[in-house]
């Protein structure tokens, strides 16, 4: 933890692009996601990303790679949907505990492997851990307001489950993301205390939310504000926003909280709004004249790249931060 946070106060952490934009290059067919190991499975599998650490370790070995040489301090491990509520969608739940564990171990190799190479910039890996396709927040169906999906102590165990097996891969940060829904988002920090007092661990957390749409809301109703301070209460090393909007659009979010906290600020915006096609078409040099205007501001201390960038986004966006001063945060608070 001390070095991250020595990081920090240094300067302005770069985190990865978009792990799904890069592997739609590789254009990966049914028997891709299989492999040789899951030829036989009774369910379809393609799209379903986390399982390529185990059928096609060397692509996301690879894509780590590109994003650390394009100046990322830290990447992301392929587990968005890894857990148990979003694996049953490709009955693989029992598959949890190694699709974690794998990732995570995929991108510490090559974050060990870099920062041997530059000691002097050391790479971080943060665990990440997707919000789920179910929210204890809201009802499902519409004729039943009452009814919920999911539960807390659901969300809980399988978060639980997930972030162990992501510190025994031996990631340096678990990082909670994509947060449409506080109460998913607070099950999933509940579990991080839990498996860091059982084992006696005091590893660091960020956590991201987005904001869903022009009414600078999260999808459960809150605004960035109201989201900063009923989180508040949790040691985190950073609360941000990540997904949903372009980097122009996040800016007053980011700005509603950055003089509340003395918590680090993240940001990884989308490469703009999708167009008709789902596509994302903001160039890595209008996106990096966006972000600047965060820098300029003093709003941030770490920013990367949701849906739709890639390492060249990334190695825009590392430039130009590293023309500017880390936001100042309280090291005592962390």
């Amino acid at each position: 933890m001390s070095n991250i946070l020595q990081a920090l106060q240094q300067r302005i952490l770069v985190l990865d692009g978009a792990m799904g934009t890069m592997l739609q290059q590789y254009k990966f067919s049914e028997a891709d996601f299989r492999g040789q190991r899951f030829k036989d499975y009774p369910t379809p599998l393609q799209g379903n990303n986390d399982l390529l650490s185990i059928t096609q370790p060397h692509a996301i070995k690879a894509i780590h790679a590109k994003y650390f040489e394009a100046g990322a301090d830290i990447v992301e491990t392929n587990t968005f949907s890894g857990t148990t509520i979003a694996m049953a969608d490709y009955q693989m739940e029992d598959l949890v505990y190694e699709l974690n564990y794998e990732s995570a171990k995929i991108a510490r190799e090559v974050a060990d492997d870099f920062t041997t190479k530059e000691p002097n910039k050391p790479r971080f890996v943060a665990g990440s851990i997707g919000p789920t396709n179910k929210t204890a927040s809201m009802s499902p169906d519409v004729n039943d307001p009452g009814y919920r999906a999911v539960t807390f102590d659901d969300l809980r165990i399988a978060y639980k489950q997930q972030a162990e097996a992501l510190i025994d891969g031996g990631v340096d940060i678990l990082l909670v993301e994509t947060v449409f829904d506080t109460l998913n988002a607070k099950a999933a920090l509940f579990a991080i205390e839990e498996v860091k007092e059982e084992r006696n661990l005091n590893i660091p957390v960020m956590l991201s939310g987005t904001i869903t749409d022009a009414s600078g809301r999260t999808l459960s109703g809150q605004t960035a504000e109201a989201f900063l301070i009923s989180v508040s209460h949790i040691p985190l090393l950073s609360v941000g926003f990540n997904c949903a909007l372009g980097a122009h659009l996040m800016q007053p979010h980011l700005e509603a909280i950055a003089n509340k906290t003395d918590f680090a600020i993240s940001a990884h915006p989308n490469a703009g709004l999708p167009n008709a096609f789902g596509e994302y078409d903001e160039s890595p040099e209008e996106m990096g004249a966006q972000i600047e205007e965060y820098l300029k501001k003093d709003l941030i201390n770490i920013i990367g790249g949701c849906c739709g960038t890639s390492p060249d986004h990334i190695r825009v966006i590392a430039e130009i931060a590293a023309k500017y001063k880390p936001r100042k945060i309280l090291q005592a608070v962390i």
